[in-house]
């Protein structure tokens, strides 16, 4: 999942919320667990997606999937 998320920006993101110093695995291990989620939470909006008969993913499709991801 890392070809799809930049290291960079949640590195600085983690920074910015505190940490002062990051190691390179733990924004690799962040990385790699946010790809996971956005896969499910994908995977879900468009099961529903579908089920509406619609092939556009909506921001409602997106957050329903996020709340059943929870």
């Amino acid at each position: 999942m890392s070809e799809y998320i930049s290291w960079s920006p949640i590195r600085r993101l983690m920074k910015h919320n505190g940490a002062i110093i990051v190691a390179r695995d733990a924004v690799d291990e962040l990385v790699d667990w946010m790809g996971q989620a956005a896969e499910k939470i994908t995977k879900q909006a468009l099961t529903l997606t579908k089920h509406a008969k619609r092939k556009k993913v909506t921001k409602d499709d997106i957050l329903l999937a996020i709340k059943y991801f929870k």
